[in-house]
């Protein structure tokens, strides 16, 4: 059984302590206990551009990247969410990241069941994407278990090369 997980949005204030990599400011100011995972280096550039996004784009806030919660367990996970609001096609691209302590343990599937479960749900969306590296076996073998369709590739300044995968919601 897969477990359950829930999206926790995060302040723009919380995201900015994040993105400065100061969990001990973040960790008043969010609404759920955070983890030193949350500040990797895995994960700071993530929470940069969110912290960015949430100023420049405040309607994207809502949307972004939040902290990736097993109620069940009260264990903070990851972290996962959506780049933006949804696009003037109706896309949204989902991302996700699972605390290395916490993988292989069906959080990855969870959580991108729960992003595809409320792509679902927002009449504003039709198409959710991933993007993945072609290196990135975990994910791969994840998005192949749904009907995701490969659409192309593209170049990403972080993450290099990485296959685009959309499905129709």
């Amino acid at each position: 059984m897969s477990p359950r997980v829930r999206i926790v949005q995060l302040s723009p204030e919380a995201l900015r302590a994040l993105a400065d990599g100061d969990l001990p400011t973040a960790a008043p100011l969010a609404p759920v206990p955070l983890t030193p995972w949350l500040v990797s280096a895995e994960r700071i550039g993530t929470w940069r551009m969110r912290a960015r996004q949430a100023v420049e784009s405040p309607e994207d806030l809502p949307w972004i990247t939040g902290i990736v919660r097993d109620e069940v367990a009260g264990l903070t996970v990851g972290a996962g969410g959506f780049h933006a609001a949804p696009d003037e096609r109706g896309m949204v691209e989902a991302g996700y990241g699972v605390d290395p302590a916490y993988r292989r343990r069906g959080y990855a599937r969870a959580v991108l069941e729960s992003l595809m479960e409320r792509a679902r749900a927002e009449p504003s969306v039709s198409v959710l994407r991933l993007t993945i590296s072609p290196d990135n076996e975990p994910s791969l073998a994840l998005a192949r278990q749904y009907p995701f369709v490969v659409v192309g590739e593209q170049w990403d300044e972080e993450d290099g090369l990485e296959t685009i995968y959309e499905l129709g919601v």
